[in-house]
């Protein structure tokens, strides 16, 4: 299948100059596809698309219940396409298989969650605003923000496309999405799948490519309203920074250095999976991994011997290989930045208790061991800066307040964990956490219906649920005269 194509105002065109890049397979760094790289004048290309179809196509002024049938179209098209789109995101990312299609059967739930809120933006349209002087009258309405550009991470390709694209749609936006250059295979599926369930010209528009080369000049661009962005902070950092230059609307998911608080009257066998949960699953790519771990001094030694024991069985290997649990990281770059890592660790003696190399059964694909390092300095690198990979550094703590100030002594803030039979210790804990996800007794489940999204440099915004929606609504105020008498204000 040819992925050397991009997708503007409904057509596939080749791109302009721009040529093609190669996605690789980092289970084994052989080439998959040769991808279309686009330029700034594809990106030009594609704004005027997307203006366009905003600004005189039928989609901004179609009913919510309208949008609605095109995006369960696209829910149900994802689902129909399942175990292939859920194959291609192994080959192009590295995950095990059950987690793509875990992922790919969520982004169809996304599709189908904003469908049924865009149905209820007909009936939440207007609201009547109760004014003190009754000779007026008031509503305010909803509109969509207008043209959005979405510019996503590698971690979860479609997914992450979904959490954008869907509520974006639903509000009645267009859309450029731009997916990372080193994983746009399923991303331009969704291309397809837009094009053959009829979605009006324009409304979507997929530019892959360097993000170097087009990223600023669409974070930049004047006829863009909106930039939704997940991935690093200082990506994100120049994206605030373009984005000022005309107060354009920005909403930002960047990184993690989640902590994991675990108290000794915990089970320790649920504290150990919950904790390789937090920070094994998706090689330990994920924004909110709780990699901090803060363990009471009561159980310390047991849990880190446990914890040792069950990572080194966890399987790894090819993504499609029956039973395997750890993947390659995603490409050698990340794989070099992990390694790394680890390797300071090291070398600066920070205890290493498990992991910490390639497996040797492999001599080609991006792999690293489970790897925990343990006794680790609050000030350290492993301690304080987002490794993005299966690297969990943990610390004792002998009371409450000494494990709540650890856990939020960082420039982050998306997500934090805590574990105690005593539930009114967690829910304690919980609001004393500087973070705007919060998990008791578990880590990571994530829900469609409920917000997402950081403090500190963690970002700006909440995506998913109605919050993912109002990111891409504007509301305006409407006020009316309706007294028959003159207001004259100006006379004395």
């Amino acid at each position: 299948m040819s992925y050397d194509q991009l997708y503007i105002n409904g057509q596939w065109i080749p791109t302009q100059k721009g040529g093609t890049f190669a996605s690789i397979d980092p289970s084994n760094e052989q080439v998959i596809a040769q991808v279309a790289s686009a330029t700034k004048e594809d990106a030009e290309k594609a704004v005027i698309a997307a203006r366009e179809a905003f600004d005189n196509g039928p989609w901004s002024k179609f009913t919510g219940k309208e949008r609605a049938v095109y995006l369960r179209a696209i829910a149900n098209e994802i689902r129909n396409n399942l175990h292939e789109i859920s194959s291609l995101e192994v080959k192009d990312n590295g995950k095990p298989y059950p987690e793509a299609e875990w992922d790919i059967a969520d982004a169809a739930g996304c599709f189908e969650f904003y469908a049924n809120l865009a149905e209820t933006l007909d009936e939440e349209k207007e609201q009547n605003i109760q004014l003190g002087d009754d000779r007026f009258s008031c509503v305010a309405t909803k509109e969509p923000v207008g043209v959005a550009c979405a510019i996503i991470p590698w971690n979860y390709p479609l997914l992450m496309a979904a959490w954008k694209v869907a509520p974006a749609l639903a509000a009645g936006c267009t859309m450029i999405l731009k997916p990372a250059e080193v994983t746009s295979l399923t991303a331009i599926e969704l291309g397809r799948i837009a094009e053959k369930v009829g979605l009006p010209k324009g409304v979507l528009n997929i530019l892959t490519g360097s993000g170097r080369e087009i990223g600023p000049y669409l974070t930049d661009h004047p006829d863009i309203d909106k930039v939704a962005f997940t991935g690093s902070v200082p990506i994100g950092q120049q994206i605030m920074r373009s984005a000022a230059s005309n107060v354009k609307n920005i909403s930002l998911e960047l990184g993690g250095k989640s902590a994991f608080i675990v108290f000794d009257d915990s089970d320790i066998e649920d504290a150990v999976e919950w904790i390789m949960f937090g920070i094994f699953w998706n090689q330990g790519q994920v924004c909110s991994a709780t990699s901090r771990v803060l363990v009471q001094e009561g159980i310390y030694p047991k849990l880190l011997a446990r914890l040792a024991e069950e990572s080194q069985k966890i399987k790894i290997g090819n993504g499609f290989e029956e039973g395997v649990k750890l993947g390659p990281l995603v490409n050698q770059k990340q794989y070099e930045n992990v390694t790394a890592a680890i390797q300071r660790g090291v070398e600066d003696n920070v205890k290493l208790l498990s992991g910490g190399k390639k497996p040797e059964a492999f001599t080609q694909g991006y792999y690293i061991e489970p790897t925990i390092f343990v006794d680790v300095p609050e000030d350290h690198p492993l301690w304080v800066e987002e490794i993005f990979g299966p690297v969990v550094s943990i610390r004792s703590f002998a009371t409450e307040d000494e494990a709540i100030k650890s856990a939020n002594n960082s420039i982050f803030g998306l997500a934090g964990a805590v574990m105690s039979k005593d539930i009114e210790r967690c829910n304690r804990v919980a609001r004393k956490l500087r973070a705007g996800i919060i998990w008791i007794n578990c880590s990571q489940p994530t829900f469609t219906e409920a917000p997402w999204g950081g403090y500190k440099q963690s970002g700006i915004g909440r995506e998913l649920g109605i919050w993912g929606l109002e990111n891409y609504l504007e509301v305006k105020q409407i006020t009316s005269y309706n007294s028959q008498e003159p207001w004259a204000w100006y006379i004395q």
